[in-house]
């Protein structure tokens, strides 16, 4: 059957960056796992944001992981130099709760706070 890891989680980004975004994610385009990615039906004021949310094998984490880090390399678009930003909740059947954060160009992964538990009822 496998081990499932359940990723939950989101990127803000502004227009220029959310075209790179895509072309990232389309770029390792799936047909199974990639169907996790979604964004709002309508665009709402300034911030764009992507979603993910999808049960996956922990084969697949490495898959996930490498794409995240690709959209968090992706530069600043203008003169305010704000890069992407990001929160995800992987919630591992065995081993717990692991909170990867995007900010500063890079992908930081870390034990889940203990506050994030419930979640992986």
């Amino acid at each position: 059957m496998g081990v499932y890891v359940s990723v939950r989680g989101w990127l803000e980004c502004d227009g220029a960056q959310l075209a790179a975004v895509q072309k990232i994610i389309a770029s390792h385009q799936d047909d199974h796992y990639s169907n996790g990615w979604g964004t709002p039906r309508r665009h709402v004021n300034w911030t764009h944001y992507v979603f993910y949310g999808a049960d996956i094998r922990q084969s697949a984490v490495d898959w996930l992981i490498e794409q995240i880090r690709e959209i968090a390399r992706i530069p600043a678009s203008d003169d305010d130099g704000d890069r992407i930003r990001g929160l995800f909740l992987a919630g591992h059947e065995a081993d717990g709760t692991t909170e990867w954060q995007v900010r500063e160009g890079q992908l930081f992964v870390s034990s889940g706070d203990i506050r994030h538990r419930y979640l992986d009822g």
